[in-house]
C-alpha cells in the first residue's frame, strides 16, 4: 500500500500518522506543493492525504500550484475514485475543488474546542468506535461555507457547522486537526500567521497555554487519531476487495 501526501508548509505533514504508517509497512510520498516540486501521477498510488498550511484555497494568484492541486484532487476523488483524508486546508480544498464554496469565518476558531459528531457522523464509518463529542485543536480563519453537490455533513461545532465531511463513498474532510504530536503547537506557533491568529483570538502569550494544554489531552488526541486511521485503513481494504 502506498500513499501520496499533500504538504503545504514543512510543518504541517501526517504527524502521529507517520508512526502508525510505519508500524504498518505502509510506504507514502509527501510532495510540498509550496516549494514547487511537482504532483506525479496518480495511478501509482492507493490514498490521497492533503494536510493543513497557511494559505488560503482562493489564493491562486499568490500560490499558482493552488490551481494544479485542485485538478489533482477532483481527478483523485470524481475520476478514480480513490480515498481520500483532508485535514483543515485539506478539507476546505476538497470542498472548493468539487465545487463548494470556502470563505472567511465571522470569528476565527483556534484553540481545543468541542467538535460534535451529526447522525450521518455517528453512522459513517469512518468515526467507527470513537465518541460522539471529541476534543480537537482548532487553527483556522476559513470554512467550507457552502458543502459541494453530495456531500454529507458529518461532525459541526457551534463557530463551523461543517467541521467534517464525506464527499462520494472514500472522500473525506476534516476542518479540525487529529494528526497531533508533542511537537506540533510549538512548531506551528513560529508560523507568523499561526502565531497572529493564536494572539487574535485567544490573547497574547496564548501559545504555552495552549501547548499545556495539548499536552495534557496528548494520549486522547493520539488514541482517537489511531481509530481514525484504522477506519481509514479498514475503508481501503473494503474498496479493494471490492473491486476484486
Amino acid at each position: 500500500m502506498r500513499f501520496l501526501v499533500f504538504q503545504h508548509i514543512a510543518c504541517e505533514h501526517p504527524g502521529i500518522f507517520r508512526d502508525f504508517l510505519k508500524a504498518d509497512g505502509i510506504t507514502y510520498d509527501a510532495v510540498e506543493l509550496d516549494e514547487g516540486e511537482a504532483i506525479p501521477s496518480l495511478e501509482r498510488y492507493d490514498a490521497l492525504w492533503v494536510m493543513g498550511g497557511p494559505m488560503d484555497v482562493w489564493e491562486e494568484d499568490l500560490h499558482p500550484w493552488l490551481m494544479a492541486e485542485k485538478a489533482a484532487i477532483r481527478e483523485a476523488v470524481l475520476e478514480r475514485g480513490m480515498p481520500y483524508m483532508g485535514l483543515c486546508l485539506g478539507h476546505q480544498l476538497l470542498g472548493a475543488a468539487l465545487g463548494g464554496k470556502v470563505g472567511k469565518m465571522k470569528s476565527a476558531e483556534v484553540g481545543i474546542l468541542d467538535v460534535e459528531l451529526t447522525a450521518e457522523g455517528r453512522a459513517d464509518p469512518i468515526f467507527a468506535g470513537m465518541a460522539q463529542s471529541q476534543k480537537a485543536l482548532q487553527w483556522h480563519g476559513a470554512e467550507v461555507q457552502l458543502a459541494p453537490p453530495g456531500a454529507v455533513i458529518l461532525a459541526a461545532s457551534p463557530l463551523c457547522p461543517n467541521q467534517a465531511m464525506r464527499v462520494g463513498r472514500h472522500a473525506y474532510g476534516l476542518q479540525y486537526h487529529v494528526e497531533l504530536t508533542s511537537r506540533t503547537v510549538p512548531e506551528w506557533g513560529d508560523v507568523p500567521a499561526y502565531a497572529c491568529s493564536l494572539d487574535e483570538t485567544l490573547g497574547s502569550g496564548a501559545l504555552p497555554r495552549l501547548r499545556d494544554e495539548a499536552a495534557g489531552l496528548m494520549p486522547e488526541f493520539n488514541r482517537s487519531a489511531r481509530q481514525l486511521y484504522d477506519n481509514f485503513l479498514n475503508l481501503i481494504r473494503s474498496r479493494a476487495k471490492a473491486a476484486q
